[in-house]
Parts: C-alpha cells; structure tokens; sequence
C-alpha cells in the first residue's frame, strides 16, 4: 500500500520514523479513524477539530490543513486503487531526547494509511450483534477528558478478553467504569432506548467523545427524540427496548443480543433493529449522501 508520511506519498515498506519519535517512545500521539462517502471523508471538519484540541492538550503543535488533508486523501485513493477508502490518520510527537520533555513539541509527524472498506453486508443492520460484557474495566482517561490516543493497551486486552470468551465472531465487548457504570464498546459508542427516549454514557465517565456519536445525537434532536446523556447500569441496558452501537466505519449497528460475563445471553426487543435505530440509520445515511452533491 501507498501511505503519506509527512506530507509525501511512498510504499508503506519505505516509511521510516525515528526510534527517538516519542510516539514510539512514550505513545506520545493522537489518530482519527474515518471512512470516505463518494470519495469524500465524512465529518473531516470534526474529526480534525477534535485532533487538534487533543493535540493542544499533550502540548503537540499540529493544525490540521483540511483541504491538504482531503487533497492528500484523494491522491491515497487513487495510488491505491481505491474508490472509498478506511482512512487513518495519526500524529506522533516527533522526534525527542531520551527522557521526558521540557518543552512543547515543535515537529510533530503526520502518517496517513488507508485501506479498503470491509465487505458491506446488509444484513447486519437487520440482524445485528452480540454486545458481551467484558470483566475488564475501562480504565480512566489521560486527562480530564479522554483522548483518542496511542495508549491503546486497555482496548486490547478488552479485546484479547473476548476473543478468549466464546461471543460470536461479529460480537463487540462492553466495558464499564470502575464504578460499575456502562461505558463504551472496545471500538464504539453505546446507546439504548426505552420509552421513546435515546440514552448514551456520558463523556464524563471517562468514554471516548465519538465524532459519529456527536453526529447521531444531533441528527436525534433534530428528529425530535429526548437524548439523554447520563449514568447508567447493565441492568439498564438489559430492560432496553433496542442497544445499538456507533463507528466512523460501521455507522449505527444494532445490538440484538446481550451477553453477561458467565455467558448468559438475552435477547434485545425482538431480535432485529429496532424503529428508531431504522430511523437514524436512515438519516444518517441521507446526511453523508448529502455531503457528496
């Protein structure tokens, strides 16, 4: 594949970044993930501004140049023989001294990967996924709000965690808070409804503050629907009448099963997506059409 490292297109093979970068060092970094719609990435504008306050926080000088960054995805595209495109996009600290810093970091290093979308499949917005709850813990933010960075080690043992534990192969693993509040998925944001209201964890509990859940919170709003952002328990999520789960990649994907860490599973509603999921799904749809014409 053909990546952007700095700004200059090359073979993945070629790419070269320093043993000093403090990214490598001490996971000094911060990435978005998105997806293109008509070649176009959807939400650029919000994944970046979400980017750079990031970068602000861990004291990286990095501003994003939106229109060099759709230019450069444009160009991956078609060096890789892409109409839509997975794209990735991270920001290291750059090169350092051995030790931590003093200072702020005056050149960061831009990397853009992009790969092909997974196979579409229909089906799994009917018949949705098993969502299993998962013994490890969401562990606490970096700061005062969580970044999404390269300090990824929680989401792979969540991840090394239920693959050990026998959910089907599409299953997504639940993590809660220390406390016993339900967070987030180990690649997505949760929602629930019950009684025509839409409930999400809150940002405060330490989750990721999803550009697609932002999204889907609005485009609720907007419809009308009471969308409540808050504390709340599995036993909750267990009396909901639909689950669903959000990613830059995969959208709104229903959760149609509930699985608890003994492997005891229910069933969500009647076992298909639900009519507000169907509803937002719909219009989520429409507004990254919209963005093409």
């Amino acid at each position: 594949m053909k990546i952007a490292l700095n700004g200059t297109v090359m073979e993945s093979g070629e790419a070269v970044i320093s043993i000093y970068d403090h990214g490598f060092l001490y996971g000094m970094g911060l990435f978005e993930t998105f997806r293109t719609y008509g070649g176009r990435p959807y939400l650029l504008k919000q994944h970046m501004k979400r980017l750079k306050a990031g970068c602000e926080a861990i004291g990286i000088r990095y501003n994003p140049d939106v229109n060099a960054l759709q230019a450069m995805i444009t160009t991956l595209l078609e060096a890789n023989g892409l109409n839509e495109g997975y794209i990735r996009l991270t920001i290291t600290a750059g090169i350092g001294e051995l030790g931590l810093p003093s200072n702020d970091y005056e050149q960061p290093t831009e990397l853009m990967l992009v790969k092909a979308l997974p196979p579409h499949n229909e089906r799994l917005y009917d018949e949705g996924k098993e969502l299993r709850l998962l013994r490890t813990v969401r562990n606490t933010p970096e700061g005062a709000f969580r970044l999404k960075s390269l300090h990824y080690m929680n989401n792979i043992i969540a991840k090394r965690e239920l693959l050990a534990s026998g959910a089907s192969a599409s299953a997504e693993g639940l993590m809660v808070s220390h406390e016993g509040l339900l967070a987030e998925g180990i690649v997505s944001n949760l929602f629930f409804v019950q009684s025509d209201i839409i409930y999400t964890p809150s940002t405060d509990i330490g989750i990721l503050p999803g550009i697609t859940r932002q999204r889907v919170i609005e485009l609720a709003r907007e419809r009308g629907y009471t969308v409540r952002e808050g504390h709340y328990l599995y036993d909750e999520l267990l009396a909901a009448e639909e689950v669903w789960l959000t990613t830059s990649i995969q959208e709104l994907v229903p959760v149609t099963r509930l699985t608890d860490e003994a492997g005891s599973s229910v069933i969500v509603g009647n076992g298909s997506a639900g009519p507000v999921l169907r509803e937002l799904l719909l219009a989520y749809r429409e507004d990254t059409e919209a963005q093409q014409r």
